[in-house]
């Protein structure tokens, strides 16, 4: 598993919530209430998303869980539609880059958690847990297959 740690900033985004189970549901919600209210706010492919997913599904049950489709939009833009506005904190984070589906990604997350993070010295803190889809990523809305870089907070033990 090759992970990387970077300095990120902080970023803004205009994000949309979602409530209930992560997997195939969150792709719905993209494509059914975050992508209409980007195109209607020309924030295309040419602007970075992301996915902040604020609960373990292994122990929070499946219809509280909470995840934030995100737009990463400039700090004084104004959020219309029921979007509402919050700022990514900036700091350390180890990278995972990831390429396949929806199925597949949960494996992805729970090898950098399970497996990569206890061994590296590092651990959680509070800021969130994120997708991060930089400009122009990749989605094949026939195979379902997507990239992204998976992002964990951490700081030293």
């Amino acid at each position: 598993m090759k992970v990387t740690l970077i300095d990120r900033q902080p970023a803004s985004v205009a994000y949309f919530r979602h409530l209930g189970p992560y997997g195939e549901p969150i792709a719905r919600f993209w494509q059914e209430t975050y992508v209409p209210w980007a195109v209607m706010n020309k924030l295309g492919a040419d602007h970075a998303r992301y996915g902040i997913s604020h609960d373990d599904p292994s122990i929070t049950a499946p219809e509280q869980c909470r995840y934030d489709a995100c737009a990463e939009v400039l700090p004084d833009f104004m959020a219309t539609g029921g979007a509402l506005m919050k700022t990514i904190p900036s700091g350390k984070y180890a990278v995972l880059r990831f390429k396949g589906t929806v199925e597949q990604v949960g494996e992805a997350w729970a090898a950098l958690l399970r497996d990569w993070l206890p061994s590296s010295g590092l651990q959680l803190d509070g800021r969130p847990c994120f997708e991060y889809y930089p400009k122009g990523a990749a989605c094949d809305g026939k195979t379902g297959e997507f990239e992204c870089e998976i992002c964990i907070p951490v700081i030293p033990l």
